[in-house]
């Protein structure tokens, strides 16, 4: 991890082998990880060091909503409230579904960071080598950094933290928000110190 301390950009072969070892420690686990790794892993996997669930974003949630409501208002102009009242159920169990299947996961392990959604292999290309992350904050990013991207929005118990890491390939540094539900761990799980 000399990248890190140096500031120097760490060669793109090692990048690319750190991807490479994210992507099989997660495809050992399943997506819900309580359940620990898949039988069919073939090697006992390292522990994940930090995971945490992303619920469903706006956009799917309006998209649930809007769905149900035409599903359901197509029923009440066609048969009256009898009909909707019989609907009803299926409805909202179809919607409850789409959000359950829209859930991620956002993942820590021994080489990087993904955000995984549920019954997908991660990207290689969508992973965060932790040698290219060089700090954590609580709070918003302070002046100075690169504007931030929003990796999900408020959840009730969890803290935003900034992170600022090197971009891919020979451009400059990138930053990006995340609400995390314990931002020690979080911290401890990247392998730097947390700023407040």
């Amino acid at each position: 991890m000399a990248g890190r301390r140096s500031g120097t950009r760490p060669p793109q072969a090692t990048v690319a082998r750190e991807r490479r070892l994210h992507v099989e420690q997660t495809r050992a686990f399943r997506f819900v990880v309580g359940w620990g790794p898949k039988r069919s892993a073939t090697v006992v996997p390292s522990p994940l060091r930090y995971w945490q669930y992303r619920p469903a974003g706006p956009t799917a949630i309006g998209f649930v909503v809007l769905v149900v409501g035409l599903w359901l208002g197509a029923f009440a102009w066609v048969g009256g409230w009898p009909e909707v009242r019989g609907e009803l159920p299926l409805a909202l169990a179809a919607g409850i579904t789409v959000l359950v299947l829209s859930t991620g996961r956002f993942t820590v392990s021994a080489h990087g960071m993904s955000f995984d959604v549920a019954a997908t292999r991660p990207d290689p290309t969508r992973v965060l080598p932790l040698l290219l992350v060089r700090e954590a904050r609580v709070g918003r990013p302070p002046e100075g950094w690169p504007t931030p991207k929003r990796r999900g929005g408020w959840w009730p118990g969890r803290t935003r933290v900034a992170v600022r890491h090197l971009a891919e390939g020979e451009g400059d540094e990138q930053a990006f928000t995340l609400w995390v539900r314990d931002p020690e761990a979080f911290s401890a799980a990247l392998g730097v110190p947390l700023d407040r």
